[in-house]
């Protein structure tokens, strides 16, 4: 993927895609499969110029608005797949680059969104911080009854090697949690920051589970 080392490197306006519990984090994969024509309109405006799109949340109780109001911060990504099948739809693959705030909408002819969009916040996005740690043992602890009770599956081998923030990245991103929390995992400071916010939202998770069930919510782990 083409690299980016900071805000400059970005378009200050872009495309954006409001979608209710979808998250993308830098450097992470988003495979999206793009059916409306207002967002078919929007992967072409994309891959005609910089190939990035936003991807944001509408604000909590907007969204199933025609126009939702959006959430203040996204995260841009590149196309950096592509493929058009024959009914029409795209599959594309975003690859998150860096958050930004919403500095303003524009008033675009286009019929997707567009805004202006401020990466100064984000700057530490721009690159990976390798030396973070995080408590991976209690994030696991807390993911495995997490998955099982949601009937899940995963390559406990591949989450036990994997690099902090991809792994932090990659539960925060297909863990179903309610779109407030994404959001809340999307604006931690950093990935220890979103790690902690992780595992809270898993532990949590799991003792509602078990007071809504008694403690026979919980099967037998495999």
């Amino acid at each position: 993927m083409r690299h980016y080392s900071g805000p400059a490197d970005l378009p200050q306006f872009i495309p954006v895609f409001p979608l209710a519990g979808v998250l993308l984090l830098p450097r992470a994969q988003l495979p999206l499969n793009i059916f409306e024509p207002r967002y078919l309109a929007m992967v072409d405006f994309a891959m005609a110029g910089t190939r990035i799109v936003g991807m944001i949340q509408p604000r909590s109780g907007e969204e199933t608005a025609r126009h939702p109001a959006l959430a203040g911060v996204g995260c841009a990504g590149r196309i950096t797949t592509y493929q058009e099948v024959e009914d029409g739809r795209y599959m594309i693959t975003l690859t998150g680059i860096a958050r930004f705030r919403i500095a303003r909408e524009l008033d675009a002819p286009t019929p997707f969104r567009q805004v202006e969009a401020d990466f100064q916040p984000y700057v530490a996005d721009f690159g990976a911080d390798p030396s973070v740690e995080i408590a991976r043992e209690r994030l696991l602890a807390a993911l495995r009854p997490y998955l099982d009770l949601r009937q899940m599956d995963t390559d406990w081998t591949s989450l036990k090697d994997a690099p902090v923030e991809a792994l932090v990245s990659a539960l925060s991103m297909i863990c179903p949690f309610e779109p407030n929390e994404k959001q809340a995992l999307l604006e931690a400071p950093g990935t220890r920051e979103r790690a902690e916010a992780l595992i809270a939202l898993l532990e949590m998770a799991n003792a509602a589970t078990v007071q809504g069930t008694g403690t026979g919510g919980n099967r037998p782990l495999n």
